[in-house]
């Protein structure tokens, strides 16, 4: 099989949960031991072990593709400022303190926000891309914020990007404001305003329970990327995989709340495989 061709198995939000990490990248390898493994971010918090994840995913080499998740950016937000680490799980506080932190938060700072297989067709991102965004414009939004992540004052960055405004994307943001949409765009997003596509980043549950006024992001209605696929993570209370009709896959199901980690076979009708 070519490289091109190779399956690829997208791994759900693994948020420190080594030990079903571990059982299910030994199923994958028992099916292709050659197989692309993309993960959708969060890789950290919440879970036991999340320098033991970091390692094992950066072990991992060209093998696997990572996008960052808004608890990713947590960590080393707290990597940035100390003051922060009073936040930190104790799965967050042994990776902080652990000899090899510096190597392993380098290598998660390094990760991009967006990944896009033009061969197969499927895009990852950790939480969705605007209604107005096209894949070119996120694609180009996604490399602004990560060459400010690896620039020389990245801490800056991190230390003034929480917030929830602005809500609207404009070409004229400029700065913190522009970092901060983009992040909160492809790491944050659940719910949008209906209509408008306006960030909603107050309601975390169920499509069900929202009010009116909001929908899923992948719902909003002439989405620019509603002709592609997209696989992404984060929303472990939207209940399925599978929403085809909007060419949209959530893998996040909840290994952190008494879930399973699960993967998705990436191809044209995808297929799901969870950890024992």
């Amino acid at each position: 099989m070519s490289a091109e061709l190779r399956r690829i198995f997208c791994i759900g939000d693994v948020h420190g949960q080594y030990a079903m990490l571990d059982r299910l990248l030994h199923r994958l390898d028992a099916i292709d031991a050659n197989a692309e493994l993309w993960f959708v971010g969060d890789l950290v918090n919440r879970g036991p072990d999340s320098a033991s994840v970091v390692r094992r995913v950066r072990e991992l080499g060209s093998r696997a593709t990572t996008v960052l998740g808004n608890h990713d950016l947590s960590v080393l937000a707290m990597a940035a400022d100390a003051s922060k680490r009073v936040y930190a799980d104790t799965g967050v506080a042994r990776l902080l303190a652990a000899d090899d932190a510096s190597e392993l938060l380098d290598w998660l700072r390094t990760r991009p926000l967006l990944h896009q297989s033009v061969e197969t067709g499927w895009t990852m991102v950790h939480a969705g891309i605007p209604k107005g965004w096209d894949l070119t414009t996120a694609a180009a939004c996604a490399a602004e914020f990560e060459q400010a992540l690896t620039a020389d004052d990245w801490q800056t960055t991190l230390n003034d990007l929480y917030g929830n405004e602005p809500t609207a994307w404009a070409e004229s943001l400029t700065g913190i404001r522009r970092l901060r949409y983009i992040a909160n765009a492809l790491t944050r997003q659940r719910f949008c305003h209906a209509g408008s596509g306006d960030l909603d980043l107050s309601e975390k549950g169920r499509i069900s329970d929202a009010p009116a006024t909001l929908t899923p992001w992948f719902a909003e209605p002439n989405r620019k990327t509603h002709n592609e696929r997209i696989v992404f993570g984060h929303w472990s209370m939207l209940g399925r995989i599978a929403w085809p009709e909007h060419n949209a896959w959530c893998i996040d199901t909840g290994a952190s709340w008494q879930g399973v980690l699960s993967a998705l076979e990436l191809r044209q009708h995808p297929r799901l495989i969870q950890a024992d």
